[in-house]
């Protein structure tokens, strides 16, 4: 592991170094600073121990450039004139910890290990969540291109979004794609498919319940809206939320507080909510289906997803990336498609979008010959 040490004073900044190196750590240093933040932007650092008192930059202008900067290493702020408002000052502003001279060695092996500990956790995460939420939106028409625009503005704010389109057309991998990009993205991401819910059921999956309120409360359990605290929440096919659940989110996304089914104490909630629909909620409304005043909370940003009709000059990248992904989940090389076969996947109506085109593509890998022919397509794609 490699440290970085920025300390004016030459004594402390080789006596740490040799502490650390004994501990089998990689370390350089910096006399101030402005040279720590150099070397911090041309390296990666697994934590950076970091004096408040120095020349030319001093720890808490570094510490706030690295915030900025988007760099990860843990910061450990060192100080022999400490006082607990400069330490929770540091904290506030982003170090992982605060020290007082004179160094305890103790103290500072412990300190560097929780702080590469939580480094190598967030990291981990990250790769997860990559896995999980990382699928990338592929396409070059306009109307992606417009898409992935709009995402980009979107995401960084905290403004709630409501997406529609066509079933199959890739509406969560949007709301996935809003939350990875927002200043959420290291907090929960909640599903909902509020047309799977019962309607008897919706309150408690919502909004929880205590135990005792009703038959098989068991126990005490976190709705997702409280599951989703200071993150984000995503409500897929609201449309067919029913119009009492509506009037509770509704509630929920005005006043940020919900009570538990069976509870009698508010429970207050800083949740970012995404919503997601096939259905024409103008239309639910003058039926009378959905509340307009719901409506006009959830759709502060409305984003279309195209159908795939729309974006036919994107079926030969859609099929080649399907191709590779799924020729790795089965550890098999990539068929070819020869251009006749793509010709005549554009040429096809999409009424299933994004998800019926991947389901083809999966078929036509395990029925088909490599290179994928026409005639495959005509034998085992039904036009």
């Amino acid at each position: 592991m490699k440290v970085l040490i920025v300390d004016d004073e030459r004594a402390i900044r080789y006596s740490l170094k040799e502490i650390l190196e004994m501990e089998n750590y990689q370390v350089e240093t910096a006399e101030n600073g402005l040279e720590g933040l150099q070397k911090a932007q041309k390296e990666k650092y697994d934590a950076i121990f970091c004096d408040i008192k120095m020349p030319e930059m001093d720890g808490t202008e570094m510490l706030v450039k690295l915030i900025e900067e988007g760099i990860e290493s843990p910061v450990i702020m060192v100080s022999g004139h400490a006082d607990i408002t400069t330490a929770v000052d540091c904290i506030k502003k982003g170090a992982f910890d605060f020290i007082e001279k004179p160094l305890d060695l103790n103290r500072i092996l412990i300190t560097l290990k929780n702080a590469t500990d939580k480094a190598n956790l967030v990291k981990e995460t990250k790769i997860l969540k990559k896995k999980i939420y990382g699928r990338e939106m592929v396409g070059q028409a306009t109307p992606i291109a417009h898409l992935k625009d709009m995402i980009g503005k979107v995401a960084p704010t905290q403004a709630s979004v409501l997406i529609t389109g066509p079933n199959g057309s890739g509406k969560e991998l949007v709301a996935q794609s809003i939350y990875q990009m927002s200043d959420r993205s290291m907090m929960p991401f909640v599903e909902v498919n509020c047309a799977a819910i019962p309607s008897e059921l919706i309150d408690s999956e919502l909004f929880g319940h205590k135990k005792g309120s009703f038959t098989s409360a068991i126990k005490d359990h976190k709705g997702k809206f409280e599951q989703a605290d200071g993150g984000t929440i995503f409500l897929d096919e609201i449309g067919d939320m029913s119009l009492p659940a509506q009037a509770k989110v509704l509630r929920v996304l005005q006043e940020k507080k919900l009570t538990p089914v069976g509870g009698d104490k508010e429970i207050t909630v800083d949740v970012r909510v995404i919503a997601a629909t096939n259905k024409n909620l103008q239309e639910e409304i003058a039926k009378g289906n959905f509340r307009e005043d719901l409506y006009h909370r959830l759709s502060v940003i409305v984003l279309r997803v195209p159908a795939l009709d729309d974006r036919k000059e994107d079926i030969p990248l859609l099929v080649n990336h399907f191709a590779e992904s799924i020729s790795a989940e089965n550890g098999k090389p990539v068929p070819e498609f020869q251009p006749e076969a793509i010709k005549m996947l554009q040429e096809r109506s999409w009424p299933g979008n994004i998800r019926e085109l991947r389901n083809v593509v999966e078929r036509l890998l395990i029925l088909g010959g490599s290179p994928v022919t026409a005639q495959d397509v005509k034998d085992y794609v039904i036009f």
